[in-house]
């Protein structure tokens, strides 16, 4: 696995296309040894485990065969949903080390990157585009430069996307990347959860100025609104208070909409590729972990 990819662990086998770089629930092509049964005629001879198979006549003085099945390697569909609202643009706060805009752009080519890797079909939606899952990769630009997402438009593409069952089949991967300033509702986590597919939030909000708020009473802070327009505010200490207890009850209840659909988040905290990559890596082996052993 490169450097500049993670490996999508899946929660379960993976059902999905031939040929692919993972386990499969299937028995077929592949390195994982699924199972042992005696030998049939027109088995392949290359599938017979000749140490079992001596074991076993040894024991039935008799000859004896074994043929070992493996899983298929196969590879799970992956789509990425790309939250483009004007939130996501905005100018990163004072001593801020995420540039939200930047965070998401290097999110969505490291899954594209990883996708290929597993030899994956590679599907996208935001507010303006629908491309299902296909093989080519290259040189694809998603609106990296479009943030004119209106408001519900998040909810809106997941439900457009629970019409598109046949181009996303049981296994398939749907990283939701947004700030989640503006969730969805819990109904439809549970929902994509419903339809089989391994749903995985991608959150890229700023830890100190939109997870919680630093005291700054008294102080000019300069932001710029969604629109564009740049506005200064100060605020006194029992208002900044109340900023930051807004912003730590909204990540507590986004945490427990995850938790309650059953869902694992990407959290990122800085816009640096080789911190998006570091945070991809670390799901993936809270994963591994999880699951007691590698794809």
């Amino acid at each position: 696995m490169s450097a500049t990819t993670f490996p999508l662990v899946p929660r379960t086998r993976v059902l999905g296309l031939a040929f692919g770089g993972m386990r499969s629930v299937r028995r077929g092509l592949g390195t994982d040894v699924a199972s042992s049964r005696p030998y049939r005629p027109g088995d392949d001879v290359k599938a017979i485990d000749w140490a079992a198979s001596a074991r076993l006549s040894s024991a039935r003085a008799s000859d004896e065969f074994v043929v070992r099945e493996y899983f298929a390697d196969e590879s799970p569909r992956v789509v990425i949903v790309a939250d483009r609202r004007p939130t996501i643009d905005l100018a990163p706060p004072p001593r801020s080390r995420l540039r939200k805009a930047d965070a998401l752009a290097a999110a969505v080519s490291l899954i594209g990157a990883s996708a290929e890797a597993a030899r994956s079909l590679l599907g996208y939606l935001d507010h303006e585009l629908w491309e299902p899952p296909r093989s080519e990769h290259h040189e694809r630009s998603w609106g990296s430069d479009r943030y004119t997402a209106p408001a519900g438009s998040l909810a809106a593409g997941l439900e457009l996307l629970m019409r598109q069952r046949r181009d996303l089949p049981t296994g398939t991967f749907v990283f939701v990347v947004s700030d989640f300033l503006e969730p969805p509702p819990v109904s439809n986590w549970a929902r994509l959860v419903e339809q089989n597919w391994d749903v995985v939030p991608v959150v890229v909000q700023d830890t100190v100025w939109e997870r919680s708020f630093p005291p700054v009473a008294g102080v000019v802070v300069e932001f710029r609104e969604p629109d564009g327009r740049r506005v200064s505010v100060r605020l006194n200490g029992r208002e900044a208070e109340l900023e930051r207890e807004r912003n730590e009850q909204r990540w507590r209840a986004l945490l427990d909409d995850f938790a309650v659909a059953g869902l694992t988040p990407v959290v990122i905290e800085s816009s640096e590729p080789a911190d998006v990559s570091a945070a991809f890596l670390r799901w993936a082996d809270a994963r591994l972990d999880r699951r007691g052993g590698a794809v």
